[in-house]
C-alpha cells in the first residue's frame, strides 16, 4: 500500500506538469522509477503502460475544455505509435549499463530543455493561422515516438516544443492535441515492451496502477490549470529537478569523484536559480505589456515559443 500511495502521488505531480505543459509526465515518472533502481526497460514500460490511463483521461479533460485539434491528432498519433514500437525495442535490444546511460542522458537533456525553454525563451502570438499538414506531423510523430520509448519519456517534449515553435496552433490546442494522441503511442509502446522484455525485467504493477491512478485523479485538474497557471513558472521549477535527479544518476553510473558531484551540483543549482528568477521576472513583464495594451492579466496569454 505504501508503493502504490508513493507512486500514486509521483505520478499525480506528474501528470499535473505534463497536463499543464504538453510534456514530462513521462520524464518525471521515468526519472522517479530510474532514482529507486527500476531497470530502464522496465522503468519505461512500466511509465507507458500508467500514460495509457493518464493520457486517456487527459484527452477526455481536453476535450471537454475544447482543447483539442482532432486533424492534428489523427495525423500525428499513427507515426508516433509507429517510433515508439521501433523505440521499445532499441531500449530492450541494450544492455542494462548501456540503456541505463542512455535514458538518463536523455532524460537529462530533456530536462534541461524544459528548464532553458521555460525559463529563458522568449514568447510571444501566433504567427500564422494556418494549421500543420501531414509532411510536418508525420516526421515529427515518428522521431518523438522513438525518442519517447528509448527515453523513457519525450513524446511531449519533442512534439510539444516544435508544434509550439511552428506558431501554427494555438498553445491551449497544442497542448490538448499532444496530450490527446499520446494515448495512442503510449499503447503502442506497451504492447512493443511486453513483447521485447525479458524475464529478468519484470513489471512492478503496483507502481504501474500508482502512477496511472495518480495521474487520473490530476488529469481534470491540469486540463483546467492550462488556461490559468504560468507555464513559465512551473516548467523552470520541473525542468530543473529532472536536471539534478539524472545527474546525479549518471555520475552514479560513471563512479565520479566526490568533487564532480559537488561542481555538477553547484553548476544546476545555479542555473536553475537564475531560471527560476528569470521566470518570475519574464512573467511579471509579460503582464506589465499585457496592462498597457488593455489585455486581461491572465498568466497564461497563448505563449508560443519563437
Amino acid at each position: 500500500m505504501r508503493t502504490f500511495l508513493l507512486f500514486g502521488l509521483a505520478g499525480l505531480l506528474a501528470q499535473l506538469v505534463d497536463g499543464t505543459l504538453g510534456m514530462a509526465f513521462g520524464v518525471t515518472a521515468t526519472t522517479t522509477l530510474l532514482a529507486v533502481g527500476t531497470a530502464p526497460a522496465a522503468a519505461s514500460a512500466a511509465v507507458h503502460l500508467a500514460e495509457v490511463g493518464t493520457s486517456l483521461a487527459s484527452g477526455l479533460s481536453h476535450w471537454k475544455f475544447k482543447n483539442i485539434d482532432w486533424r492534428t491528432v489523427g495525423i500525428l498519433a499513427v507515426p508516433g505509435a509507429v517510433g515508439a514500437v521501433l523505440g521499445a525495442y532499441v531500449l530492450t535490444s541494450l544492455s542494462t549499463e548501456d540503456a541505463t546511460v542512455w535514458i538518463t542522458l536523455i532524460l537529462l537533456l530533456l530536462g534541461l530543455y524544459v528548464l532553458i525553454r521555460f525559463a529563458f525563451l522568449k514568447l510571444g502570438k501566433l504567427i500564422t493561422g494556418t494549421r500543420p499538414g501531414a509532411k510536418f506531423l508525420a516526421p515529427l510523430g515518428l522521431v518523438a515516438g522513438f525518442v519517447d520509448a528509448t527515453g523513457g519519456g519525450g513524446w511531449g517534449p519533442v512534439a510539444t516544443t516544435t508544434l509550439l515553435s511552428s506558431g501554427r496552433l494555438e498553445p491551449r490546442k497544442v497542448v490538448g492535441s499532444v496530450d490527446t494522441s499520446e494515448f495512442i503511442v503510449a499503447l503502442a509502446a506497451s504492447l512493443g515492451f511486453l513483447f521485447t522484455l525479458s524475464q529478468e525485467d519484470n513489471l512492478n504493477y503496483t507502481v504501474v496502477f500508482g502512477l496511472m491512478i495518480g495521474g487520473i485523479i490530476a488529469a481534470p485538474v491540469a486540463a483546467w490549470l492550462v488556461r490559468h497557471l504560468p507555464p513559465r513558472l512551473l516548467g523552470a521549477l520541473a525542468g530543473g529537478l529532472i536536471v539534478f535527479t539524472n545527474a546525479r544518476t549518471l555520475l552514479k553510473e560513471f563512479g565520479a569523484a566526490d568533487w564532480v558531484y559537488t561542481v555538477t551540483y553547484a553548476a544546476i543549482v545555479v542555473l536553475w536559480a537564475v531560471g527560476v528568477f528569470a521566470a518570475v521576472r519574464s512573467l511579471r513583464e509579460e503582464r506589465k505589456l499585457n496592462a498597457a495594451a488593455g489585455e486581461d492579466d491572465a498568466p497564461t496569454k497563448e505563449p508560443v515559443v519563437q
